[in-house]
């Protein structure tokens, strides 16, 4: 459930799109690439027959990993086309050699199996030092269709509006400071501006039918063709 309180609730009103216009890729086995504490899961497993977490032994998150291995790295202890889905989200910014990351995705999904990720592109840093880069909906583009797969499908996850406000919203966060009674106040006078602005950001996307600033994007990418 989505707290409304917050300063970036609509991060979590645009991932449940996302994620509901996902489900209809999810099936069979599926790898959670860079699965940290796998939150995921529970929405996954309502679609897909198994899932394998992967992650590497330096996570900043608790180690959940099925699998422990670097993602800048072979997999080799996954094998050629065993994978139905392959999903990660907010991971290849994280990666210092992202396109070994999408081929060792190419690698492991059998023929017709898809590929879903999501990455920011307009975002603050995050997990330093571990953050090296941000995608273009045309990098994307490129970067999948080097590695092989077809069908590649690049979406904007929100417009100009909801970008400038949760950079703003984020921003002013780390005002929120001081003594516990303090913060508490500062947090009260906060909240409803943050409420008003995200609302009305939401609103304001649906116009901008084109973005060319967003957040983020998510992709669709399938492995040869579907009925192959």
């Amino acid at each position: 459930m989505i707290d409304y309180t917050k300063h970036n609730w609509l991060v979590f009103k645009y991932a449940e799109k996302w994620l509901s216009d996902w489900a209809q890729h999810i099936r069979g086995t599926l790898y959670d690439l860079g699965c940290g504490e796998r939150p995921y899961e529970h929405f996954i497993l309502q679609h897909a027959d198994a899932y394998v977490g992967v992650d590497w032994s330096n996570t900043l998150h608790d180690l959940k990993a099925d699998v422990v291995a670097d993602l800048n790295q072979p997999l080799a202890m996954i094998k050629d086309q065993s994978a139905d889905t392959v999903f990660s989200v907010s991971v290849m910014e994280h990666l210092c050699e992202p396109q070994n990351f999408l081929n060792e995705s190419f690698r492991i999904l059998k023929q017709g199996g898809v590929m879903l990720l999501q990455v920011p592109f307009q975002w603050h840093v995050h997990e330093a030092p571990y953050d090296y880069f941000r995608y273009t909906e045309y990098g994307l583009k490129y970067m999948f269709t080097k590695a092989g797969f077809s069908e590649v499908q690049v979406t904007p996850n929100t417009g100009f509006w909801s970008t400038v406000v949760l950079k703003s919203n984020y921003h002013s966060l780390r005002f929120i400071r001081g003594p516990r009674p303090l913060r508490a106040v500062l947090r009260m006078c906060a909240t409803p501006v943050w409420f008003v602005g995200q609302y009305l950001a939401y609103g304001l996307d649906k116009i901008d039918r084109h973005p060319t600033e967003t957040a983020g994007y998510t992709v669709v990418a399938v492995k040869g063709a579907p009925n192959a």
